[in-house]
């Protein structure tokens, strides 16, 4: 294990993998009460493997409250409104993955203003001040705009880190540039629409000659001068449409001020509760083997 990465500090975008295991799992898994348990068997198995395998001293786990509660919503209503909520049975392995979290000692962050994005921002923000690095574990594309130059981004699945070279990249922009070329080309995961006719390599193209938003918004009547296909047509959306590009920013741009543990030591991993973990093995009727490694983690 690289001594720099375990002194880094994990910050786990819990949902993404929650989601992951509900999808991926097997339906045969049911708790006590019969319910459906495969999500928390999934993410469990994930949390332990990473635990294992990263050994990180510091680390939280951020979760998304709600769909629809988020101060996005209010700025933008059909901000993620092509999403379906989650089931009864999901929203309930979500409270048992944020139990089985907190059992182990693990630090959990959740708020219904803020979302799971913007909770690892807030904190990623507040390590740097301390210079303390981050290793992001999560696949979104919207974790790149957070990345400075000694913090990674970690697909867990995939097994592949990047920094902030790698950004540009998968990109073709740089971390301070990715939430206004989302803006531009717009996130249809998130349901937001971008500039009509804008895509990613136009978005990128022009961020790479004007920098940001602002300045190409300032400057439009130079981009139908461009060497960029359809230049003038894309002058005339920007026009069109550039208020809305603006809002749309204040949607991808990943809050910095979110209510999060106070400082690298409210990171610190505690030593967990072995009676939680009990209660949680009989409950949700886990096999031997992860009983083994749940208990293994609280040493």
């Amino acid at each position: 294990m690289n001594a720099n990465r375990r002194a880094a500090a994990h910050l786990v975008d819990g949902s993404l993998y929650v989601f992951r295991a509900w999808h991926s799992m097997p339906d045969e898994f049911h708790d006590a009460e019969g319910h459906p348990a495969n999500a928390v068997h999934g993410y469990t198995r994930f949390l332990c493997e990473l635990l294992e395998k990263a050994r990180p001293e510091r680390l939280a786990v951020a979760f998304d409250a709600s769909l629809t509660s988020s101060f996005r919503n209010a700025i933008y209503p059909p901000y993620k409104a092509n999403r379906e909520l989650p089931p009864p049975d999901l929203e309930r392995q979500f409270v048992l993955c944020r139990e089985v979290t907190a059992a182990l000692g693990i630090p959990v962050m959740i708020d219904h203003q803020y979302e799971a994005d913007d909770l690892i921002g807030s904190a990623l923000w507040g390590l740097r001040a301390q210079g303390v690095p981050g290793v992001i574990v999560s696949a979104d594309k919207d974790f790149g705009q957070l990345l400075g130059e000694h913090d990674e981004q970690w697909d867990y699945g995939r097994n592949l880190r990047w920094g902030p070279a790698g950004v540009h990249e998968k990109l073709g922009v740089h971390p301070h540039q990715v939430a206004d070329y989302l803006a531009l080309c717009g996130d249809a995961v998130d349901n937001i629409p971008g500039v009509p006719g804008i895509g990613a390599k136009t978005a990128a193209a022009l961020l790479g000659h004007f920098g940001s938003l602002d300045a190409l918004l300032e400057r439009v009547d130079e981009v139908a001068f461009l060497r960029i296909r359809g230049a003038a047509g894309c002058a005339v959306k920007l026009r069109e449409h550039g208020e809305q590009a603006r809002l749309y920013r204040r949607l991808t741009r990943i809050a910095l001020d979110a209510p999060v543990p106070d400082g690298a030591d409210a990171l610190r991993r505690g030593t967990g509760d072995a009676a939680a973990i009990e209660i949680l093995c009989e409950r949700l009727r886990f096999g031997p083997l992860t009983r083994t490694r749940l208990k293994a983690l609280l040493t």
